[in-house]
C-alpha cells in the first residue's frame, strides 16, 4: 500500500485522496465504476476462486468494456504474483 500510494500520489496530487482510498475505498470519492472495479481487484485477490460469470457481468453493467475488464484481470493479478515473489523471498521496501 505504501509503494503504489505514493505511486498514486504522484500521479492525482491529491494525499487526502490517497489516504482514503489505503484507509476505505469505499468511503472515497470514486465513481461506481470506479468502485466496482477495486470490488473486483480484492474479491480477485482474496478468493480467486470465487470470481464468477456474475462478477464479469457486474463491471459490464457499471461501464467497463471487455478490454477494461482485462486490463484490470491482468493488472491485478500481475500485482498480486509480484508481491507473493516479493514476501516469498523477503523483499524489503526501499526507504
Amino acid at each position: 500500500m505504501e509503494h503504489h500510494g505514493a505511486a498514486l500520489h504522484l500521479l492525482v496530487k491529491d494525499e487526502s485522496f490517497v489516504e482514503q482510498l489505503k484507509q476505505d475505498y469505499k468511503d472515497a470519492n470514486i465513481t461506481e465504476k470506479e468502485e466496482a472495479i477495486l470490488d473486483y481487484a480484492v474479491k480477485l485477490t482474496r478468493k480467486p476462486n470465487s470470481v464468477h460469470d456474475n462478477d464479469i457481468q457486474n463491471l459490464r453493467d457499471k461501464g467497463c468494456t471487455d478490454q477494461e475488464i482485462l486490463d484490470v484481470c491482468q493488472i491485478t493479478s500481475y500485482f498480486n504474483f509480484v508481491n507473493r515473489m516479493a514476501e516469498g523471498l523477503g523483499v524489503q521496501l526501499e526507504k
